[in-house]
């Protein structure tokens, strides 16, 4: 199982999450076709905003995110 954060947009958010969640296996800046794919059964994923089943956004972003 896999910790995926999705659409964490500052380090006060991400660091709220971390505190309850744990440390992310990945990080996605958003729901987006890249990260629903990278997202497999079994997986968790923690939403900043929205849930798994809003339509991913197109295109895809790079995930490098520096918190």
């Amino acid at each position: 199982m896999c910790v995926h954060f999705i659409g964490f947009k500052t380090s006060c958010e991400f660091q709220a999450a971390r505190r309850i969640w744990g440390d992310p296996d990945f990080v996605h800046r958003r729901w987006d076709v890249r990260a629903q794919q990278e997202v497999v059964q079994g997986d968790f994923a923690v939403f900043a905003n929205g849930v798994e089943k809003n339509a991913p956004a197109h295109p895809s972003f790079d995930d490098s995110v520096h918190f």
